[in-house]
């Protein structure tokens, strides 16, 4: 992939915002300027996004963050059109979904995590950063999975087990559990709770810190304490959403629907 600068790719998603000063790029995601909305777009857009970030040279720390009282918390499954359940369509989502974890270990400086509040969607995503910094309106969950019918399988399969060990780790997915800003703290998913309007002062003096070291320490740091995450993914990866891809046709197969709706998961009116 050959690399672009921050002037090409700085408006080219609708749902990512980009700011770089002295080499700290921050990245907000977002739908029409406010919380993100999972939904069609962001799932083409961020895999990319996340290539363009890991290849950009001028990037030495990264900021991930949303946008406003919550980071990812509500989903769109209408966006994804009439034909959502059709070879095509599954085809280009299992592809994207393989991508993103892996373009997101592919940034190969410091990223750090600011989780702005709720991310119930895809919180693994934050959670890879390697400081995560909570707002203490932040709870974790992933809800998009059990609860609607689906097997979790997209990289949360071997993740929230690595994270919060085998047994916790099923049962936060079985059970749809909601992790606080505090028990984060306790568990160790998080590094520090900070109140929403200090959160991102916070993650900016850290990535002022980190220019502070060489720049390949910085690089290097990286990829050795990722490198046990990236080894377990590649291991397991493919086959959790072969899983959870077949669960969902035998299900439509058999009759039985798309399973329940969850009540933080709203699609578009």
């Amino acid at each position: 992939m050959v690399p672009k600068p921050l002037d090409e790719y700085a408006d080219a998603y609708a749902n990512v915002r980009f700011d770089r000063q002295d080499g700290i790029l921050q990245v907000q995601l977002h739908s029409n300027g406010g919380p993100l909305v999972w939904e069609d777009s962001a799932h083409r857009e961020l895999p990319l996004a996340l290539m363009d970030i890991a290849t950009d040279p001028e990037n030495e720390v990264v900021i991930l963050t949303g946008t406003g009282d919550s980071f990812c918390a509500t989903v769109d499954h209408l966006s994804w059109g009439p034909d959502r359940a059709t070879s095509p369509v599954r085809d280009r989502i299992y592809h994207e979904a393989k991508i993103m974890l892996r373009a997101l270990l592919d940034i190969h400086v410091p990223v750090i995590g600011a989780v702005n509040g709720p991310a119930r969607l895809h919180a693994e995503v934050p959670l890879l950063s390697d400081v995560v910094l909570a707002s203490d309106t932040a709870v974790f969950q992933d809800a998009v999975h059990w609860t609607t019918g689906g097997v979790p399988g997209d990289g949360v399969h071997v993740l929230w087990p690595m994270w919060l060990g085998p047994n916790r780790g099923r049962q936060f997915l079985y059970m749809c559990q909601e992790i606080d800003a505090r028990e984060a703290l306790s568990l160790g998913l998080v590094a520090e709770v900070h109140p929403p309007e200090r959160l991102l002062d916070r993650a900016w003096e850290i990535a002022r810190e980190f220019l502070n070291r060489p720049r390949t320490t910085r690089r290097y740091t990286r990829v050795a304490l990722t490198l046990g995450i990236r080894r377990a993914l590649e291991a397991d990866l493919n086959e959790g959403l072969a899983l959870e891809f077949l669960a969902r046709a035998l299900t439509v197969a058999d009759g039985a629907g798309p399973g329940p709706t969850y009540p933080y998961i709203t699609p578009a009116s």
